[in-house]
């Protein structure tokens, strides 16, 4: 007796639970259709970096220098500045080191910069003349130039090398390599050469003025994976 009604409530639950199945029917079934999310959007109008990059950029400010990354850009075949940075100062042990003069530098080259200013240079600074570090002056860093007298781009092509000229102490000495390198007192000389020795621990290619004439008034430091130090 009881048959017809049960038939019909069962047709009427079968209805409803279609529509819930039908688009915009509501219910549990619509959860499981694919969500489509927004485009992530990239604004900083740079590519965004890389693990590597970003790595680099890290360990870079825990050695405490403050910068700015810059865009990348390409100004002619063999010219780039690719994951380089800006550099305001470094951190040395006791005080920030100051820096004069430079430009571009690739992350990784102002990495090694930045260790090689506090440990390298700072120190030896204190130990071997009594007075710590308080700029570093430079002849810049970026430029889009060959090797002289050669057809192959120069690391400064690639914001890969920094040209060192002197230092100023906190006591307001300055110590230039052009006029203490060889004139220079007995503390002053060895204070270049030690620096020099340091930089040639970090970096792949340093060159002095016992290397020959054009290196006379700077130490070029560049970055790289060999170790070709004069």
């Amino acid at each position: 007796m009881h048959h017809p009604r049960l038939l019909f409530l069962t047709c009427i639950a079968l209805a409803l639970s279609g529509c819930q199945l039908l688009p915009g029917g509501g219910g549990a079934a619509q959860d499981t259709q694919p969500r489509r999310m927004p485009p992530t959007i990239d604004r900083s109008g740079t590519v965004a970096p890389s693990l590597v990059d970003q790595q680099c950029l890290a360990h870079l400010g825990a050695t405490g220098a403050r910068f700015s990354p810059l865009v990348n850009s390409s100004e002619a075949p063999g010219c780039s500045q690719i994951n380089a940075v800006s550099l305001t100062d470094l951190q040395g042990d006791m005080s920030r080191l100051g820096i004069s003069s430079l430009g571009a530098v690739t992350c990784s080259t102002a990495g090694t910069f930045a260790d090689w200013a506090r440990y390298g240079v700072d120190r030896a600074a204190r130990a071997y003349l009594g007075s710590g570090i308080a700029r570093i002056e430079t002849m810049g860093s970026y430029a889009c130039r060959n090797v002289a007298g050669s057809s192959k781009r120069s690391a400064h092509a690639r914001a890969e090398a920094i040209d060192i000229a002197g230092f100023v102490l906190e006591d307001g000495r300055r110590i230039t390599v052009k006029a203490d390198w060889n004139a220079g007192s007995g503390a002053e000389k060895k204070f270049l050469r030690v620096v020099r020795q340091s930089a040639c621990k970090r970096f792949g290619t340093v060159l002095s003025p016992d290397y020959n004439a054009a290196h006379a008034d700077h130490l070029h430091l560049e970055f790289g994976d060999g170790s070709f130090c004069r």
